[in-house]
């Protein structure tokens, strides 16, 4: 591995991470014992609840790399509870430090942007504790013998993609001078070098103007062809959507044997191409390299063919004109930032309601979906025959059998619901008082 190819694996802008909240601690069933007191009646206490996975925007985080190497996020699963009434200690939060202007996108529906450090959005909730006897106990049941498991948490898989933040974006054909002029305006100490795609990764700095600080940012040299994945521009063109101003740096010699007002053509189109809000943006002319011969004449021929374009002429090398241009761009930055307006969809607002459950056929069975019946089926201890009465008598009360009789259901069959599998079973005497019956099911989690 070269130097280049090191140097561009630092930064990641994109990345895919697994998140899983806690599991919440188990319900115990504990019945109280004490000298003197008979039957002192349940004191089984419920379990903590598992912790949650939150996203936090990390001013001090700049890329997406360590979450590359590192793609699976649990949070840790709540205490399960104890006789006494004691109640389980929930988990801690895990919390994901991300860069500021981080994407987060699952099934690639955009889900949060965080572009304000400090902020925070949960990725995948922790499942709650469950409950313990205690919890149960009733007029009619004053001694159950039942407890539950605690809920799992969410587990999600989240696209990330990282978009920088900063004030003014550096943009030119490679060999322009944008490097240079990033470390001439900042502390920034990109590599420089005399050779086209020197940068290979975005380099920000910030830059003082009379109190005014500004954030710069030097995307890779563009060439054409870089909206369709030339050179390296494709790669970063996203992280100039977020700049408030553009600073088109064109090197007076020209580039690749053209003319420099061609060369500003070319970046052009490439921006429209990848996005026509670019070429919204407020944008000056930085005509760079005014030490070197035949500069003046090139300046004048460039403002005869761009006569309603701002262009500052700089060398980014000697340091002249760098004043006004930084001037410019505090002058522009004090402006009120205009908020992009929202397009309407026109389609009509739909109200989505969710089924309780759902069953499909399957080749050695039927399946009995839904959020509910499969939290139902995750908590339920089915080692207490109290508890996997109760499922039972849920499910019955929900429609699921009556729905698997009018799919047309046989005796024997397998039902499956969550990671539990049953056989379906009818007694002539009561045909719906016992339709289910445990299965063993080696799969079961």
């Amino acid at each position: 591995m070269n130097v280049e190819q090191r140097d561009r694996s630092l930064f990641v802008d994109h990345t895919r991470i697994t998140v899983r909240g806690g599991k919440g601690g188990n319900g115990a069933m504990h019945f109280r014992r004490e000298k003197y007191v008979a039957m002192g009646g349940p004191d089984g206490g419920s379990g903590g609840r598992g912790g949650d996975v939150l996203l936090l925007a990390d001013p001090q985080k700049k890329s997406l790399l360590d979450l590359t190497y590192s793609p699976h996020f649990y949070a840790g699963e709540g205490e399960p509870g104890l006789g006494s009434n004691k109640y389980g200690s929930g988990a801690k939060d895990l919390t994901v430090h991300i860069p500021v202007g981080t994407l987060i996108l699952r099934d690639g529906k955009l889900l949060a942007d965080l572009k304000t450090p400090g902020e925070t959005f949960l990725a995948a909730k922790g499942g709650r504790g469950g409950r313990g006897n205690s919890a149960f106990k009733t007029q009619r049941n004053t001694a159950p013998q039942i407890s539950e498991n605690g809920e799992p948490g969410e587990e999600f898989v989240l696209d990330l993609e990282l978009k920088i933040l900063a004030d003014v974006g550096l943009i030119g054909a490679p060999n322009a001078g944008k490097s240079t002029l990033l470390s001439r305006l900042t502390s920034a100490r990109p590599k420089i070098a005399n050779y086209p795609f020197t940068t290979l990764n975005p380099n920000l700095g910030v830059a003082d103007w009379h109190g005014v600080h500004m954030v710069f940012a030097d995307i890779p040299g563009l060439i054409e062809g870089a909206h369709a994945g030339k050179g390296l521009g494709h790669d970063f063109l996203k992280h100039v959507e977020r700049t408030r101003i553009l600073f088109h740096l064109v090197d007076l010699s020209g580039f690749d044997g053209r003319d420099p007002y061609d060369v500003i053509q070319m970046i052009n189109k490439e921006l429209g191409l990848h996005s026509p809000k670019l070429l919204k943006k407020p944008t000056i002319i930085v005509a760079n390299k005014m030490d070197v011969t035949g500069a003046e004449d090139a300046l004048k021929a460039l403002k005869k063919k761009l006569k309603r374009v701002k262009i500052f002429p700089i060398s980014a090398a000697t340091g002249v004109g760098l004043d006004p241009l930084l001037a410019y761009a505090a002058k522009e930055l004090a402006k009120p930032e205009l908020e992009e307006k929202k397009e309407e969809s026109r389609e009509p607002h739909r109200f989505i309601i969710e089924l309780d459950f759902e069953i499909e056929k399957e080749n050695d069975g039927w399946r009995v979906k839904g959020s509910k019946v499969e939290r139902l089926s995750a908590m339920t201890n089915f080692a207490q025959a109290e508890g996997t009465r109760r499922f039972q008598n849920i499910l019955r009360k929900m429609g699921v059998e009556k729905e698997l009789l009018r799919q047309g259901i046989e005796p024997g069959d397998t039902v499956r619901v969550g990671k539990i599998e049953f056989y379906f079973e009818v007694d002539d005497e009561a045909p719906r008082r016992k339709p289910f019956k445990r299965a063993y099911n080696p799969h079961r989690a």
